[in-house]
């Protein structure tokens, strides 16, 4: 891993912040991305501890229109990209029936849509050189639905079979294509979940409080792309649902409408 060009969305926390230490370790040259300039530049103090080359490219990328900007800046600057790690994204802490489609389509731009437009600006190089891996952070909820979570589950179902496809596309091309679908993990995603009206959850949801450390979740999924696993599950207990929803759907419709909505 040592001089390989990682490129991480949503690399000013949680999940994406502990991929950034890990690859740093790694000796990876880094590219960090994320809107918050002052929470990146923490972040790669502490990565420059590791490795040498470290980057902050600030952004909002929900803002897909000014992605090409962006990638050219950082193409400028790295030449290439040899892993692309798609984390960015928000949470959400609403009914269906309650939520406003504006808040819908945030949720679609920056979870689904902001992924799939950096990855089709970075495709073109990584087709030119014939190597590359693009890396799609999903969830468990895109493998089924759960209350208080419909747009997010949905940008996670789209993210799923977009890469999905993508992956069957460019196998020819010797570019991987990961999909990986965290469980519980210990982060801010549930303070930062949207609200109905648009403003943060701000509480630590339970369950999210006694899930994976982000640090061991990071290991995991850098491990997993070493390995060029196409999709893989990282969690605890709660991963039983994905096999419950495949195998036994009567018991999962069961479960999950018990599920408090409050």
């Amino acid at each position: 891993m040592i001089g390989k060009v990682v490129w991480i969305t949503g690399a000013s926390s949680g999940i994406g912040e502990e991929l950034a230490y890990a690859y740093a370790r790694e000796g990876a040259r880094l590219v960090l991305t994320a809107r918050r300039e002052d929470k990146l530049n923490a972040v790669k103090e502490r990565c420059l501890k590791y490795t040498k080359e470290c980057f902050v490219f600030p952004a909002d990328l929900s803002s897909t229109d000014h992605l090409q900007d962006l990638v050219q800046r950082v193409l400028q600057k790295m030449g290439a990209i040899d892993i692309l790690v798609n984390n960015a994204g928000m949470s959400q802490r609403s009914l269906a029936k309650e939520t406003p489609l504006v808040n819908d389509r945030k949720i679609m731009e920056l979870n689904f849509f902001s992924a799939i437009a950096l990855t089709k600006l970075i495709l073109p190089v990584m087709l030119q050189n014939q190597s590359g891996h693009i890396v799609a952070v999903s969830s468990i909820v895109g493998k089924f639905g759960f209350p208080m979570r419909s747009a997010y589950s949905a940008a996670k179902h789209a993210l799923q079979g977009y890469f999905e496809s993508l992956r069957a596309e460019v196998k020819a091309d010797h570019i991987k294509v990961t999909i990986v679908s965290p469980g519980r993990v210990k982060t801010e995603v549930s303070k930062n979940a949207l609200t109905k009206d648009g403003t943060a959850h701000g509480q630590m949801d339970a369950g999210q409080e006694k899930g994976m450390q982000a640090d061991v979740c990071a290991k995991k999924i850098v491990k997993a792309i070493k390995k060029g696993k196409k999709d893989v599950l990282i969690g605890g207990s709660e991963l039983l649902m994905v096999y419950i929803y495949k195998y036994l759907p009567s018991l999962y419709y069961n479960l999950v409408t018990k599920i408090s909505s409050k």
